[in-house]
C-alpha cells in the first residue's frame, strides 16, 4: 500500500501542524516581551514614557496573541488550511513591532 507520504506527495498533516508550533512560538516570544518590558518598568520607575510605552506594548502583544489564535483555529480544521491573508499578515508584523518597540521603550525611558 503506497500512501502520500511515502510516494513523494504532500503529508497534510505535517505542515499546518508545524505552523501552529510557529504560531506558539511567536506568542510565547511576544509573551516574553512584555513581560521583561513589564518587569524593567517596574523596577526602573514608572515615568509616564514609560508608562505609555508599556501600553503600547502590551496592545502589540493582544494583537499577536488575536492573530495567532485566530490562525491556530484555522489549522485546526479537517482539509486544506485557508491561507494567510496579505491582510492579516501585514498586520502581524505590525503587532510585533509595536511589540517590540514598547519594550525597547520602557527599557531605555
Amino acid at each position: 500500500m503506497t500512501t502520500p507520504a511515502t510516494a513523494g506527495g504532500r503529508d497534510p498533516g505535517l505542515q499546518p501542524e508545524r505552523t501552529r508550533l510557529a504560531w506558539r512560538r511567536t506568542t510565547l516570544a511576544a509573551t516574553v516581551v512584555a513581560v521583561l518590558a513589564g518587569k524593567a518598568g517596574l523596577v526602573g520607575g514608572a515615568s509616564w514614557g514609560v508608562l505609555a510605552a508599556g501600553v503600547v506594548c502590551c496592545a502589540g502583544w493582544a494583537g499577536v496573541l488575536v492573530v495567532a489564535h485566530r490562525r491556530i483555529r484555522g489549522l485546526a480544521g479537517v482539509g486544506e488550511p485557508e491561507r494567510l491573508s496579505l491582510r492579516v499578515a501585514v498586520g502581524v508584523v505590525v503587532c510585533v513591532l509595536v511589540t517590540v518597540g514598547g519594550g525597547v521603550g520602557v527599557v531605555l525611558g
